[in-house]
């Protein structure tokens, strides 16, 4: 059996989830909820990449305040409306797909909040148009030109703390399997770790320990709340001198660990327009590598891995335990088919596909179930 294809448990040895694989469908914002309340889109995209054949479907990263939101159509889980919308899409869409777990992403956008989608520039939105004014650690814009965001005081971080805590319990009453926590991608935890955005002189800025004080509050806080497998996505560079660097990502990571994290899932940059990375196939894995060799936790590696034999090399060669795919699942929705008929593996499915694939794949659909926690 190739190494993408051996089984793998997630969480807590007394309870967590045993994945068939170690294939992940990555997080992959859509932009088109309403007032953060899921679609039929969402019913449409989770249904496909549930019967995508990874072993774990992880939802876009959902907004824990309404100004949290990166764009006006991001999904959200703050309050009754949004909750329901999203357990009503999801409900029906795991209904219609094979017993995959399901991972939510939370997050809030920080100082990246009150922009436009991709499609329509991605800009931020002036308060005159619609927009609204963003929360930061520092008084600092994203890019020149922007209206800088409010800092965040005391009573602010704790309001954001405890909607973490809040959207998890949510998560749980759903029976979502895991929860991911954003600290990536220059959204609101990595502004705060990050020193390019986080200029603070009070406990929560300076040096190291200074600056992730915030994120491990925001992690303990969402520990005590929620039982389940919980992770955290880490951004472990930002590619830019004087910014946040793989060392200080392994070092925070040991400290997760510590507070319980069963899980990191290692990406990079978005925290700011100066970075310069080295865009090429897996150029993340690496960064990856270093930090589960520092933690000791199950590491999630994500990053142009893009090809079955590729995928399969980052797991035979130790250097991540699971590997994340996102653009690659949204244009070949079933990418993990693929994988298992290159590498003789198994996957799960909805019965009706059962017949569908070419005799040279082989039997790649297999009824493997996975361990409730």
């Amino acid at each position: 059996m190739s190494a993408l294809f051996t089984p793998f448990h997630l969480g807590s040895p007394k309870g967590g989830l045993n994945l068939s694989n170690r294939i992940v469908v990555a997080p992959m914002c859509q932009y088109v909820a309403v007032e953060g309340q899921a679609q039929d889109w969402h019913l449409m995209h989770w249904g496909n990449l549930l019967n995508s054949g990874a072993a774990i479907f992880t939802i876009e990263a959902t907004a824990i305040t309404r100004e949290g939101r990166i764009t006006p159509g991001c999904l959200g889980l703050w309050d009754d409306a949004t909750a329901a919308a999203l357990d009503d899409k999801l409900q029906r869409a795991r209904r219609l797909a094979p017993p995959v777990p399901v991972c939510l992403q939370l997050s809030h956008a920080g100082r990246k909040s009150s922009s436009a989608e991709p499609w329509n520039g991605g800009g931020q939105i002036a308060l005159e148009q619609g927009g609204w004014k963003a929360l930061a650690p520092s008084a600092l814009a994203h890019k020149e030109g922007e209206l800088p965001p409010d800092a965040l005081d005391q009573a602010g971080l704790n309001r954001i703390r405890d909607a973490f805590a809040l959207a998890a319990r949510r998560a749980d009453q759903m029976g979502i399997e895991a929860v991911e926590l954003h600290c990536a991608h220059g959204y609101l935890l990595h502004q705060f770790v990050s020193p390019l955005a986080n200029h603070r002189t009070d406990a929560y800025g300076g040096n190291f320990e200074g600056r992730i004080k915030f994120p491990l509050e925001v992690f303990a806080a969402v520990r005590a709340a929620y039982k389940g497998t919980l992770g955290i996505r880490l951004s472990a560079t930002d590619w830019v001198d004087g910014g946040w660097v793989p060392e200080e990502t392994a070092d925070m990571a040991v400290r997760l660990k510590l507070a319980g994290a069963d899980y990191v899932h290692i990406s990079s940059a978005g925290v700011s327009p100066q970075q310069k990375i080295p865009i090429g196939p897996g150029y993340q894995v690496h960064l990856a590598k270093l930090v589960r060799e520092r933690c000791g936790l199950p590491t999630i590696s994500v990053g142009l891995i893009t090809e079955p034999a590729q995928a399969n090399a980052v797991i035979e060669q130790g250097e991540a335990d699971l590997v994340a795919l996102a653009r690659s699942f949204l244009y070949k929705p079933r990418w993990g088919w693929e994988a298992a008929a290159a590498l003789s593996g198994q996957v799960q499915a909805t019965p009706s596909y059962w017949r569908c694939t070419p005799r040279e794949a082989g039997a790649i659909f297999g009824q493997v179930r996975f361990g409730q926690r």
